[in-house]
C-alpha cells in the first residue's frame, strides 16, 4: 500500500480538534487513508443504502452505536447529521472523535461550515502526487504520467488507464451528478466534459463552450460549477496587482487529474500523447496540479495563480506567500531555449519589489541553478515549493 503524504498532517490535526473532514475526487484515497490512520475506529459506509437510512431516520439512535466516534464515509450523503454530531464533540471535547469524508466539496464544505465552525480541520485529499510515486520506486517517464494519471487504484491494481478512466466518468462522474442535479441529457453533458478538456490550460469561454455544444452560457456554467463540485476541474485565477493596467481577469481551465483530461481527448496510448496538440497544455496542467498537491498534502490553502496582460505576455504559474512571489514558466519540451524565458523576464521587469524565487519547469532530464532563474524536472516540485518556503 502506498503511504500518503497528507498522514502526519491529518495525524497531527485529528490531536487537536475534534472532528477532521477529508474532501477530494471519488477514488483518490480517502477511505484508505482513513481506515489505516485510525484503525482503532468504527468505519461507516454512507453510501450504503440501509446504513444511510438509519442515519437518516434516527440520527441520534445511530450515532449512539459510536459512542467513542467514527470515521463518516461520504458525509454529504447525510448532511444533517452534523447538526446531531456537533452537541456531542462540544459536549466531550475530545480531539479526534470523528473523521468525515465527501467527495462533493461545494455541499460538504457549505454544510460543515455552518454546523462544525471551529470545531473541524479540513483537509483535501488529491490523487497520487510524483513525490509518492517516487517514494514508492516507480519509474515516471513523462508521456506515461500523461496518459496513465494519478487516480490510486489505477496504480494499485495494475489497470489499464483506458478502461479504469471509462469506467471512473460513468460510475462516478455521472452518479454524482445526477446526485446533484437532473440533466435530461446526459450524452450532451459527456460532450460538454470533453469540450472542458479541449480546452485545458486556455482561458475560461462559457459563450464559446455553450456554443459549440448548443447550450447557454448560463447551463454551461451550471455544468461546469458541477465538475468543479465533484473534483473534476478548477479554476487557476488570475494573479492581480497594480504592475499592468491591463491585466486578464478571466481564469483558465485546468483538471484535478491530467490523465482524466488525456483520456477524455481520446489517446488511447502514450504515443498519442506523445504528438497530441494539447500535450503542452497538459504538461502545464500536470505542473500545476502537482504545486496545489504539495500544498493540501500539507494541509495550507491554494496559493496558485497565473498572470496574463491584454498583450499575451504570461507568466503560467504565480506562487503567492504573503508579499513573497515566486513566478513560474512551464515547458513541456526537452531542450531548453531563450524563449523559455521570455515571459518571466517581462513579468519579472513591472516588478516593484523582485520575487523571491524564480523557476522554469521543464519536460528535461536535469535540474539547473542559474543566476536568475532555477531550472527543475517535473520530478521536482516538491523541491520547487520547498526551496522558497511555499
Amino acid at each position: 500500500m502506498f503511504k500518503r503524504t497528507l498522514q502526519p498532517t491529518l495525524t497531527q490535526l485529528a490531536s487537536q480538534y475534534p472532528v477532521v473532514t477529508i474532501t477530494g475526487p471519488r477514488q483518490s484515497g480517502k477511505t484508505t487513508l482513513c481506515r489505516t490512520t485510525f484503525q482503532d475506529k468504527p468505519y461507516v459506509n454512507l453510501e450504503q443504502p440501509d446504513v444511510r437510512a438509519f442515519a437518516l431516520s434516527d440520527p441520534l439512535g445511530f450515532l449512539a452505536r459510536y459512542p467513542d466516534g467514527a470515521i463518516l464515509d461520504e458525509i454529504q450523503r447525510t448532511p444533517d447529521l452534523l447538526s446531531y454530531i456537533q452537541p456531542i464533540v462540544d459536549a466531550r471535547n475530545i480531539p479526534g472523535q470523528f473523521i468525515l469524508t465527501g467527495s462533493q466539496q461545494f455541499e460538504v464544505m457549505d454544510t460543515v461550515n455552518q454546523s462544525l465552525a471551529g470545531r473541524t480541520a479540513i483537509l483535501k485529499l488529491l490523487p497520487f502526487s510524483i513525490e509518492e510515486l517516487t517514494n514508492n520506486g516507480l519509474p515516471l517517464e513523462v508521456d506515461r504520467l500523461l496518459f496513465q494519471g494519478f487516480y490510486p487504484r489505477i496504480y494499485d491494481a495494475g489497470l489499464d488507464p483506458v478502461q479504469a478512466l471509462g469506467a471512473y466518468l460513468q460510475t462516478y462522474v455521472e452518479r454524482d451528478i445526477r446526485q446533484l442535479i437532473n440533466i435530461k441529457d446526459l450524452a450532451l453533458f459527456e460532450k460538454f466534459v470533453r469540450l472542458c478538456a479541449g480546452r485545458v490550460g486556455q482561458l475560461l469561454n462559457l459563450q464559446s463552450l455553450g456554443n459549440d455544444i448548443g447550450i447557454s452560457h448560463t447551463t454551461a456554467r451550471t455544468w461546469l460549477t458541477l465538475l468543479e463540485a465533484s473534483y473534476i476541474v478548477f479554476m487557476l485565477q488570475p494573479w492581480h496587482t497594480n504592475i499592468s493596467k491591463r491585466q486578464v481577469k478571466t481564469p483558465k481551465l485546468y483538471f484535478y487529474d491530467v490523465g482524466l483530461a488525456t483520456h477524455l481527448l481520446g489517446a488511447e496510448s502514450e504515443l498519442h500523447i506523445s504528438r497530441h496538440p494539447l500535450r503542452g497544455n497538459l504538461f502545464e496542467n500536470m505542473v500545476i496540479v502537482e504545486a496545489l498537491k504539495y500544498r493540501f498534502n500539507k494541509g495550507r490553502r491554494n496559493n496558485l495563480y497565473f498572470w496574463r496582460d491584454a498583450k499575451g505576455n504570461e507568466v503560467d504559474l504565480v506562487v503567492e506567500s504573503g508579499s513573497d512571489i515566486m513566478p513560474v514558466e512551464i515547458k513541456s519540451g526537452a531542450t531548453i531555449t531563450e524563449d523559455f524565458f521570455k515571459g518571466l523576464k517581462n513579468f519579472s521587469d513591472k516588478l516593484p519589489v523582485p520575487a523571491v524565487a524564480t523557476a522554469l519547469v521543464y519536460g528535461g532530464s536535469e535540474a539547473q541553478r542559474r543566476s536568475a532563474v532555477n531550472i527543475w524536472r517535473i520530478t521536482d516540485i516538491k523541491e520547487m515549493m520547498e526551496s522558497s518556503l511555499f
